[in-house]
């Protein structure tokens, strides 16, 4: 079993999801409560954006071991792709509870305040993330996103730290939707330009 696991894993690292997927099929059919192979197939469905299934598999997973934290934000990750806002947000409270300072789970909570227009709540936790990686760019992008909803002058500033780290971010900045407001600011279109 565990060199069928091993094999499993390799062709999802190699992105062979379907062929992964079968793999962890019959793993489940020999061990139906092994949680890796059902968490593993979680994400491969994930990746095929089968949702619905992949879901299913981290339901199944967390009725055997309800605190596993990598199904946890596995299934938080699956619920948000899937616009089940208030339901992922529950999730990463229930994970924050316990690992206050846990970054992939405010990631996933700034992502989904953001989308709800919760912009200040997801401010908080770009900042605490920001706070053990302070130049983690998309971080730092989704933070500015929030601003240009709220002060543009903030906005700018939180831009071009972003683009210091990385300019090649000014063509995405340029294109996003989110900062479609301050787009014609002339300090905006500064950062921006080549």
């Amino acid at each position: 079993m565990p060199d069928l696991l091993e094999s499993a894993n390799k062709l999802f690292v190699e992105k062979k999801f379907h062929d992964a997927i079968t793999l962890y099929d019959r793993i489940l059919l020999e061990d139906p409560d092994n949680i890796e192979a059902l968490n593993n197939k979680g994400y491969a469905l994930s990746k095929t954006k089968n949702y619905a299934e992949a879901l299913a598999c981290y339901e199944k997973a967390l009725l055997i071991k309800a605190d596993d934290k990598t199904v946890l934000t596995n299934k938080i990750s699956a619920l948000r792709k899937t616009k089940r806002y208030d339901e992922a947000l529950r999730y990463c409270e229930l994970i924050l509870k316990l690992f206050p300072h846990d970054n992939i789970t405010l990631y996933h909570k700034e992502r989904i305040l953001y989308s709800l227009g919760r912009y200040s709540e997801s401010i908080d936790c770009c900042n605490k993330i920001l706070k053990s990686y302070p130049r983690n760019e998309e971080v730092l992008l989704d933070k500015a996103s929030c601003l240009a909803r709220i002060n543009a002058g903030d906005a700018m500033s939180v831009l071009e730290e972003c683009i210091s780290i990385n300019p090649k971010l000014r063509y995405k900045i340029r294109n996003s939707s989110a900062f479609a407001d301050i787009s014609s600011d002339e300090r905006f279109l500064k950062i921006t330009s080549e």
